[in-house]
């Protein structure tokens, strides 16, 4: 049987946009072009180089989302997985963590999986706790924000860089592992894997499928809760201090006077 490796993936909306709140208090994700979050790209990234060491693998991309997200399993799809499933039903709006990492275990336990890769963090809601709480609800071990990793047989070893140590974490399949943006470049689609795409099977699945309540999903579900929304304020001139002599010291002054110095 060969080894089935699975990536979360996360549509996102592009960071480089004007991103706002809806009526809703949720991500107005009509507001602003979406993408596949970077940082998952990681993750797709070391599940294929596990799968060419491997051999005998095959790379699934899973995602939560509307129609839209189908354009993260694409761009998946076109570096190099196998086939994708896409989690949508519009019963998942305003879904948080909670709601959506039981949704992804279940998806998980549809799909069939030996290892589980996430990204760090996703580059909207940054949590970076989506891996864990997978663990937790598949009941596995998991080995999280890894900056290298390797499979030998049935244990995936990976390194944990800290701020004070670097660590060696090993963890038994089946397991979930999580990989940070130091793991290695993710690679760019070429031509012939955009091409390839556009063939290979794509599974939608909705909560019924999943046995999920719509109750426990959604913002009816969501443990969490944004309260209220403040625009960012505009950005004012800055202080211009001009050199006629007595700059350093006109310099230092506000300095000083801004608890800088």
């Amino acid at each position: 049987m060969s080894l089935r490796i699975v990536v979360c993936v996360k549509y996102v909306p592009d960071a480089t946009g004007d991103r706002r709140f809806a009526d809703d208090t949720t991500t107005d994700r009509d507001a602003v072009d979406g993408l596949l979050s970077e940082l998952d790209e990681y993750g797709v990234e070391q599940a294929l180089r596990i799968a060419e060491t491997h051999g005998d693998a095959e790379v699934t991309v899973l995602t939560v989302g509307p129609d839209d997200a189908k354009d993260a399993l694409r761009k998946a799809l076109s570096m190099g997985a196998d086939k994708a499933v896409h989690v949508n039903d519009d019963d998942i709006h305003g879904t948080d963590v909670i709601g959506t990492s039981a949704i992804i275990a279940k998806a998980l336990e549809t799909t069939g999986y030996d290892l589980v890769v996430c990204g760090m963090a996703s580059t909207d809601g940054t949590m970076g706790v989506l891996p864990a709480l997978l663990a937790e609800r598949l009941g596995v071990p998991q080995a999280t924000l890894l900056s290298e990793v390797t499979l030998d047989g049935t244990t995936v070893t990976g390194r944990r860089d800290g701020d004070a140590a670097t660590e060696q974490i090993s963890a038994t399949l089946p397991a979930v592992i999580s990989v940070t943006d130091q793991s290695g470049e993710a690679r760019y689609p070429s031509f012939k894997g955009i091409m390839a795409a556009k063939k290979k099977p794509v599974t939608s699945l909705d909560l019924d499928d999943l046995g999920i309540d719509t109750d426990t999903v959604g913002l009816t579900g969501a443990w969490t809760a944004v309260e209220t929304i403040t625009a960012r304020p505009a950005r004012t001139a800055g202080t211009i201090v001009k050199d006629e002599g007595e700059g350093g010291k006109a310099l230092a002054a506000y300095l000083v006077e801004q608890k800088f110095i």
